[in-house]
């Protein structure tokens, strides 16, 4: 057993004495007992450059809402695929069925949960791995490859074909008690395997667990549409019917892009994770024999420079970030370092940089969106609109401005289109790829 050091009463009335000679805390003090942290460090001059005006702006729908749920990174995609829609049917609004992909997310990251127990029935319960996988359980959140992995396996439909519902936009309750279910299913499965039944069983088990999790799922968030009639005006009063669709018949004729044409870049830069090379998290996925996480670890001017070009060609960018309280603002709808200085409002140094933060877990990607302008000044962004999905009472109609520094730092993937990226990303994402531990800061779930 370690022996830890103690305060003594002498550090005590040492750090006292150094608090009352120190004029910068003992205002703070003051300021802090009727203010709140950001407030008072939050500099409005500052904020007052951050201007709702771009060089280069992709004109958006309005943004959609998540609600109280950890949905952020399947809202973000199907807000870049409903712009594609909109256009092919000339129509001013549209949204997806963000209750739809989230139904069978959560269906396909209970089997993947499952799957994972069973593969490492072996190990003790209190192995890391195990450990983790049951401490994650199942969440709201995902990443870019695995809403692709959902979109290729089962389509999209179009949100008046399954709407949401109280527990689809509340998660809170049914996430509790869908890993509950999940957790016990794990005990009697790793039994199971303990007591040396046959794999044959043990899936026939599982089976009959899924079977029971559909009907938890379906209570929840209803039944998802096998077909549907589509109807719609354009914008010039236009009527159309399409009769007898389904989710990939749907997503076919009105999306058509290739999932696989996109690539996720991310910028991590710690010691363990080389520049140039291609990464994937271990037990990190929703659909069985679906698509493996891949990311590209590339500096950062680099990942600017795709996202620069892709907005440049009309495109919204997906991307992942942490949307840190201590640097943001809902009210302003802004992100950004300069904004707010706890430096100087408390008279403490908070100097660790993007790879310190990673590697210490004080940042993770906590947040995906979609990057839709940038303005630029002497061929370099100094902010960026970003399309939420937190409704349209925060910020200006529910869209946000990121300063450069914030973007810097707190900025960790952005997926972007091959025909955007040059010859050496696409050859490195072929690469022997990279695994990573499911702990590390890249196997964070956007939410």
């Amino acid at each position: 057993m370690e022996t830890f050091k103690p305060i003594s009463l002498t550090n005590i009335n040492g750090y006292a004495s150094l608090f009352n000679k120190n004029p910068v805390w003992k205002s703070a003090a003051l300021n802090l007992s009727q203010t709140g942290l950001s407030e008072m460090a939050f500099n409005p001059i500052k904020a007052g450059y951050l201007q709702n005006v771009f060089s280069h702006e992709i004109k958006t729908m309005a943004v959609t809402n998540q609600y109280k749920s950890g949905r952020c990174w399947l809202f973000a995609g199907l807000n870049l695929l409903r712009e594609v829609a909109a256009k092919k049917m000339n129509v001013d609004s549209f949204e997806l069925s963000q209750n739809y992909i989230a139904f069978y997310d959560k269906l396909e990251k209970a089997n993947y949960m499952l799957e994972s127990i069973i593969a490492t029935a072996d190990r003790d319960i209190d192995d890391r791995t195990v450990c983790w996988i049951l401490d994650v359980g199942l969440q709201d959140g995902g990443q870019w490859d695995m809403f692709a992995s959902l979109i290729e396996k089962y389509g999209i439909v179009p949100k008046f074909a399954m709407q949401e519902t109280f527990q689809s936009s509340s998660t809170g309750y049914m996430n509790e008690l869908a890993n509950m279910l999940l957790r016990g299913y794990s005990y009697k499965l790793r039994d199971m395997i303990a007591a040396q039944a046959s794999s044959e069983t043990v899936q026939a088990e599982k089976g009959r667990m899924l079977g029971e999790f559909y009907g938890f799922l379906v209570m929840c968030f209803g039944s998802p549409p096998q077909n549907f009639d589509f109807e719609y005006k354009d914008r010039d009063g236009g009527y159309f019917i399409n009769r007898g669709m389904n989710p990939k018949s749907f997503y076919d004729e009105y999306i058509g892009l290739s999932m696989n044409d996109y690539i996720s870049l991310i910028n991590a830069p710690t010691a363990d994770k080389a520049m140039n090379r291609a990464y994937t998290v271990k037990y990190l996925g929703n659909v069985a024999g679906g698509r493996d996480i891949l990311y590209v670890n590339v500096e950062m001017d680099r990942l600017i420079e795709a996202v620069v070009s892709q907005i440049k060609g009309g495109e919204p960018v997906w991307f992942g970030s942490d949307v840190t309280r201590l640097y943001g603002s809902r009210r302003f709808g802004i992100w950004d370092t300069e904004c707010f200085d706890y430096d100087t409002a408390l008279g403490i140094p908070f100097d660790m940089d993007k790879t310190t933060q990673l590697e210490y877990r004080d940042s993770y990607m906590t947040h995906a969106m979609l990057l839709t302008g940038m303005n630029i000044v002497d061929g370099k962004p100094n902010r960026w609109k970003i399309e939420n999905s937190w409704g349209d009472e925060s910020g200006e109609k529910g869209y946000f401005i990121g300063g450069s520094g914030w973007f810097d730092r707190y900025v960790y993937q952005a997926v972007i289109h091959k025909k955007y990226l040059d010859k050496e990303i696409l050859d490195i994402a072929a690469q022997d790829i990279i695994e990573l531990n499911p702990w590390d800061p890249m196997g964070s779930l956007a939410d």
